[in-house]
């Protein structure tokens, strides 16, 4: 199956988009010469409809899962007419539905231990309602969307990336909402992993009389929070391994070019995870890393480990822009617990510091998941690495690749070595400015 991919010049745009599989089409970009509009428009037109598709624009201030529609960006705008033959109606779910997807995206980092969910109302080939799930506690996606389609909803086709909830929780069964509303059909993305709500929500639609589709672009919608789903299913963080390496495979205690400013791979990176690893060795570095750059991003916990006596000497003063809290796991009695609390620093006294102990202190705090961060030396960290491989308790790996060949002066180290080979699988690649990022799965 081919699909046209669309991208914005314009940088603050940017639309993430694919647009349905289509037999004949045209693209045209033209400037705006009536004025500006707050977002471009996607028009696309077929014989059985006309749409318009705004790109969801985050409001830096939100506190619901509303989208801003309502602000005047400076400069040009563009907009892009496409002229679709739809296949059959199942191409025109996957359209909506990777535009819920985007959606979603919005509240990244933000709604652990709930997944990233998010909902479009359309009727009569257009949307007239959207929403997403803006952090736990409040609001689902699809209760914004249908406060923001109003009776538009009733007939409407309502469009959701994860399974409707059937339960009361700090929030009403969303099924029952959308019964309330009278649509007509709802296309779901993925079945809930979560027990409590497995298709039970799918089920009460049908009850209802309500047309029930299932799967549409599911590989998307499961990539989107495959944190969640991890954990619903092995009850532990879903675990990600960070390193940069050299073009000679030495690992390097520095990052790419840029790629901790907003907008950078690494700053990026940091707003996705709910607690990030450090090897003992960075307390001694410049922390100004430790905090993602993108507006109004998550800041992660991060966590340190401290099996020795010598962390005492640590520069423990973290940025004051990071707005982050640090964690100290240390396996002596911490004499300098007040002065550290003071800073901002928990420290967490184990017996048995291991990478499952860890894990599951993340999990009690509500964490979906964890990065380790290599950066230099493995000091403190040699031993939950080996743990990791051992157990299969890391199921993901980011490397960054520098156009580098490390020399002795290099402060770097080599990678561990392990028992046994491991093969990733769906592993990705792309350039970030002078490097290269490769992303796997173990």
């Amino acid at each position: 199956m081919n699909f046209l991919t669309l991208s914005n010049p314009n940088p603050i745009f940017n639309p993430p988009i694919l647009s349905p599989h289509c037999t004949k089409s045209s693209i045209s970009a033209f400037k705006s010469v009536s004025g500006f509009c707050s977002v471009p428009k996607w028009v696309l037109h077929s014989q059985k409809h006309t749409g318009y598709f705004p790109k969801p624009e985050f409001d830096s201030k939100f506190n619901n899962g509303y989208l801003n529609m309502g602000k005047r960006v400076s400069g040009v705008c563009f907009s892009y007419t496409i002229g679709v033959d739809f296949e059959s109606g199942n191409e025109e779910d996957a359209f909506y539905m990777r535009k819920g997807v985007e959606l979603a995206k919005q509240a990244i980092g933000c709604t652990s231990p709930n997944p990233m969910v998010g909902c479009i109302i359309v009727k009569d080939g257009q949307i007239v309602g959207q929403g997403f799930h803006p952090k736990a506690g409040q609001p689902h996606a699809e209760v914004f969307a249908l406060r923001d389609a109003g009776e538009q909803a009733e007939n409407a086709t309502a469009y959701v990336t994860l399974e409707p909830c059937n339960h009361y929780g700090k929030t009403p069964p969303c099924s029952e909402a959308l019964i309330k509303a009278k649509v007509k059909k709802v296309v779901v993305g993925m079945v809930d992993p979560n027990p409590i709500v497995s298709s039970r929500g799918i089920n009460r639609l049908k009850e209802a009389g309500i047309e029930v589709v299932v799967g549409v672009e599911e590989d998307l919608c499961k990539k989107l929070n495959e944190a969640f789903i991890h954990k619903m299913i092995s009850g532990k963080p879903f675990v990600t391994l960070r390193y940069t390496i050299s073009t000679n495979a030495v690992l390097l205690d520095q990052l790419g070019e840029k790629v901790t400013e907003c907008g950078g791979y690494y700053s990026q990176l940091l707003q996705e995870y709910d607690a990030v690893i450090h090897a003992t060795t960075t307390m001694n570095q410049e922390l100004s890393f430790l905090a993602s750059q993108e507006p109004n991003a998550h800041q992660p916990q991060h966590i340190f480990i401290a099996k020795k006596s010598d962390f005492l000497n640590w520069n423990l003063d973290l940025p004051a822009e990071a707005n982050c809290k640090a964690i100290i796991f240390s396996d002596k009695e911490v004499t300098l617990a007040s002065e550290l609390s003071q800073k901002g620093i928990e420290t967490v006294v184990m017996d048995d510091i291991s990478l499952d102990a860890i894990l599951e202190y993340c999990s009690r705090q509500g964490m979906c998941n964890v990065l380790i961060d290599l950066r230099g030396k493995l000091d403190g960290l040699e031993e939950i690495l080996e743990e990791g491989f051992l157990t299969n308790s890391m199921q993901k790996v980011v490397v960054e690749v520098l156009p580098l060949w490390a020399g002795n002066e290099t402060s770097c180290s080599t990678m561990m070595s392990v028992a046994r080979s491991k093969r990733l699988t769906d592993l990705s690649t792309r350039i970030v400015r002078d490097s290269v990022l490769l992303e796997g799965y173990f």
